[in-house]
């Protein structure tokens, strides 16, 4: 294929990725997002509110990350790594994370045999039963539902498991100025390559006939296209009206699941939480039990802002929670998981900001994760079969780590590729 027109629905990394090598390549591309702003579920928050471009949604880079890092590169940002020390809060005591459970070559064992893909929690049922496992069934759990806002109902073994085995060795690292910064460098470079950006464009219907179409848009404007691109999350293509053909491949996405999270961000006067006795001077991750049980620091820079993080289908149990009270419910977390008295005021609150990511209704969630039917469903949705109506983002990279911003812009790639020939 070798389309002219082309119109991507969605500024988030895909969309803008896609966009930029399109646009660079002398394709003539529209985008059309739904926000007033581009990034998508990259959101920054206003430096003047945490003393940094705080994130509201996407903070890491998740491993070796290549097309990432070759953006940041391009646009001069330096990568950060994370430093310190993870702990774990239980019954009102901090404890160094432990390296590894004891149960963890039996783990590797089984996951090295695995030849038939399972779910989670019924590769667990079948290799793991009984309370001499139960430690090691729980941090496999909360992994799955925390850091992949996964259900180990649907969560697919396979996919997981290069993640599992790596653990304790796959690097994390931040962005220096935030992946906003990298948002605005790609929005820039489509801008400089002639890429049309309309924002408040919420895309109803796309229409196709004869190897051409039209989007149409909630506002009444019309936009002709070649080839279409939806970088949208999946809960949101249910949403548009499209052609027979592309609604038949959509129906795939059923099969990819797409997890919640609940992000609060509390900055106070003071770092608090660092004293003489505890050594938290270096704390990075801490993990608990607590309602808001996952937190971070922003280690080594000395910002007095901790972030909690509550992911996977447990967040439904906060569906009816707004702002300030998902805030209350993270400030009681960290009095629980610190043992701080409860007659006694909490350290000086100067910025809060709580977003449960499901609550987005240009969202409606965090980010996607692998069931044992993902494979498949990608490559039902990946045929274009001669069509001009494609998708892409980060639900259907079929690599390694899954729902980062990493498979997000490597989709975004791949598919400006695809059209390019």
């Amino acid at each position: 294929m070798h389309p002219d027109q082309i119109v991507i629905v969605g500024a988030g990394a895909a969309g803008l990725m896609a966009a930029r090598e399109l646009g660079c390549a002398g394709r003539k591309v529209t985008v059309l997002e739904a926000r007033d702003r581009c990034g998508g579920r990259i959101h920054p928050l206003p430096a003047a509110e945490f003393g940094y471009a705080a994130e509201a949604g996407a903070e890491f880079i998740h491993g070796e990350a290549p097309v990432t890092r070759g953006l940041l590169r391009e646009a001069r940002l330096a990568v950060l790594p994370v430093e310190g020390r993870p702990w774990t809060g239980k019954d009102g005591r901090l404890f160094r994370e432990p390296s590894q459970d004891r149960h963890q070559a039996k783990l590797h064992a089984a996951l090295r045999d695995l030849e038939d893909d399972l779910t989670v929690a019924e590769f667990l049922r079948r290799h793991f039963a009984g309370p001499d496992y139960e430690g090691l069934r729980h941090s496999i759990e909360r992994m799955v539902e925390g850091y992949d806002a996964a259900d180990p109902e649907r969560a697919s073994t396979l996919a997981l498991r290069d993640e599992w085995m790596d653990r304790g060795r796959s690097t994390q690292a931040r962005i220096a100025g935030g992946y906003g910064a990298l948002v605005d460098f790609l929005t820039a470079e489509c801008r400089s390559h002639g890429v049309a950006i309309h924002h408040g464009s919420t895309v109803s219907a796309i229409e196709a006939s004869h190897g051409r179409g039209v989007v149409r848009c909630a506002n009444g404007d019309v936009h002709a296209y070649d080839a279409t691109v939806l970088t949208l999350p999946l809960p949101l293509l249910k949403e548009i009206a499209l052609p027979a053909a592309e609604y038949e491949r959509a129906q795939a996405a059923a099969h990819i699941g797409f997890g919640n999270v609940i992000k609060i961000l509390l900055r106070f006067d003071t770092r608090w939480w660092v004293d003489q006795q505890r050594d938290l001077a270096d704390l990075t991750f801490l993990l608990s039990e607590a309602r808001i049980p996952v937190w971070w620091t922003q280690h080594p820079t000395d910002l007095p802002v901790l972030t909690g993080w509550f992911g996977g289908p447990k967040t439904e149990a906060m569906a009816n929670l707004g702002e300030q009270e998902l805030i209350a419910a993270g400030l009681a977390s960290l009095a629980e998981i610190f043992a701080l008295d409860a007659k006694q005021p909490m350290p000086n609150l100067v910025a809060a900001r709580a977003v449960n990511w499901v609550h987005d209704p240009l969202a409606r969630g965090a980010y996607s994760y692998a069931t044992p039917k993902t494979r498949a469903a990608q490559a039902a949705l990946s045929k274009s079969e001669g069509g001009t109506v494609f998708f892409s983002g980060e639900a259907l990279y079929r690599g390694r780590d899954m729902g980062t911003v990493e498979a997000a812009l490597a989709s975004g790639l791949e598919t400006a590729r695809i059209l390019l020939g």
